[in-house]
């Protein structure tokens, strides 16, 4: 599928739930933030026959995001649905790493190909500051059972902040000696539309973009940085498709009907 500016248009991100068992601080505010009703969520139905008929025209690659994936109850036979429908060449997952340790083997087996996991640093004291309620030894455990599974390249996102040079150096050694890959990105900010390129990575850079994203709720949102977005139920799911593809923007503008924790970055 080609966009109006030749873009090859085969990534699909779909954010399975808004929920999150962390409350990072650049995320969402402190007092937490109002959910989607669960009757406005999608089922895995639903979503399954939407990235069917993605697949079928023209997606090849899918990710699956939240809020944190890992919190929806039945993740594991999403997994396997989706990784059953044939063309779909890669399907991978980001997530926080709270619950990884406990899902890895399941995932794997279902056919999850890899995974990326946020980890802003491995400082135990700032990760609390950072996530609110995380535990860094949880994240570090993810990650050495989704290396045994064979999840794997694993990528770290890692948002960058006001941390010391001390503590990002800390992060890349880390990710160095464990066989990672670290990627940095800036803080951004919907509203506003502050964004930039990815270090290490290719999101932010607008002229190369291959994405649409599927939001727990049914919209089809041809950009993070946009307001537009068109509802699976409402549209039914070819014809969101063919408007979130026919008018993706050329570049990120703002998004002022959204928020990071139920978009999925």
């Amino acid at each position: 599928m080609y966009d109006r500016f030749k873009r090859n248009i085969n990534y699909l991100r779909i954010s399975v739930t808004d929920r999150c068992n962390l409350r990072c601080t650049y995320c969402m505010p402190a007092e937490g933030v109002q959910l989607m009703k669960h009757d406005d969520i999608l089922s895995f139905e639903e979503i399954e026959a939407f990235t069917r008929l993605a697949v079928k025209n023209g997606i090849t690659k899918v990710r699956l995001t939240g809020g944190e994936p890992l919190v929806r109850n039945g993740i594991v036979d999403l997994v396997k649905k989706l990784a059953e429908i044939e063309g779909l060449e890669d399907l991978s997952m980001t997530t926080n790493g709270q619950l990884l340790d406990q899902y890895a083997a399941e995932l794997k087996a279902a056919g999850l190909n890899r995974v990326n996991i946020s980890l802003d640093t491995i400082n135990t004291e700032r990760y609390c500051q950072i996530t609110r309620s995380g535990n860094l030894q949880n994240v570090f455990k993810g990650i050495e059972a989704a290396q045994q599974v064979g999840l794997t390249p694993i990528k770290i996102n890692a948002v960058l902040m006001d941390e010391p040079d001390e503590e990002v150096r800390q992060l890349k050694s880390y990710c160095e000696k464990n066989e990672l890959d670290l990627r940095f990105i800036h803080q951004m900010n919907l509203q506003t539309g502050e964004f930039s390129k990815v270090e290490g990575g290719e999101g932010g850079n607008c002229s190369r973009c291959n994405r649409i994203r599927l939001l727990a709720n049914g919209d089809v949102k041809p950009c993070l940085f946009s307001n537009l977005g068109y509802n699976i139920r409402k549209l039914g799911a070819k014809q969101a498709i063919n408007l979130a593809i026919g008018n993706k923007p050329r570049s990120g503008t703002y998004n002022q009907s959204g928020e990071f924790y139920n978009i999925g970055g």
